[in-house]
């Protein structure tokens, strides 16, 4: 479980990294004497939810590539995350194949020349569904953070949205702008 005084930042997960760094969420656990990892659970072409769609510019019934990770913190989930990406962008590049990008998505996005230059993050909260209670291990009546998260380039153009189920225990949110 997540300590009370760990404060989790958006930052790292929103920029390209360098060739030396490794995984953001694997660096984050660390600093706090724990193991993190990401499960990917499945790289697949889709149609996207009307709301992915909407965030992402897309008409209704466009078709995205989806890349499905939990996420472990000392073997244990505490995130269900789904990223989503426009054909355009992923189709035939490492976004759409089942396997880990090194340096993360981030990074390959804007090796591709779709460097994210801002992001959006919406944060609500409401009960865990099934599926979330069996994925995360909650008990009946837990609730579940939801985060959205859209990276757009420079010109304003989405090109990623990120799906973040949580657990809510333990979570405290930051986030810092830069003006």
């Amino acid at each position: 479980m997540i300590e009370h005084s760990w404060v989790s930042v958006s930052a790292p997960y929103t920029r390209p990294r360098s060739a030396d760094q490794g995984d953001a969420w694997a660096e984050e656990a660390a600093r706090h004497g724990q193991s993190g990892t990401h499960l990917l659970q499945e790289v697949v072409e889709g149609v996207a939810p009307d709301e992915v769609a909407e965030l992402l510019q897309l008409s209704r019934g466009s078709r995205v590539i989806v890349r499905r990770r939990t996420v472990l913190l000392n073997d244990q989930p505490i995130e269900i995350a789904d990223s989503y990406y426009p054909l355009t962008i992923a189709q035939g590049t490492r976004l759409a194949e089942h396997r880990k990008i090194r340096g993360g998505a981030v990074t390959l996005l804007a090796e591709l020349g779709h460097e994210p230059r801002l992001a959006q993050e919406d944060v609500s909260a409401r009960p865990a569904t099934d599926e979330e209670r069996r994925a995360l291990e909650l008990d009946e009546n837990e609730w579940v953070l939801v985060l959205v998260r859209t990276l757009k380039t420079g010109d304003g153009t989405p090109v990623e949205i990120t799906t973040i189920r949580m657990i809510a225990q333990g979570r405290h949110l930051r986030y810092e702008t830069t003006l």
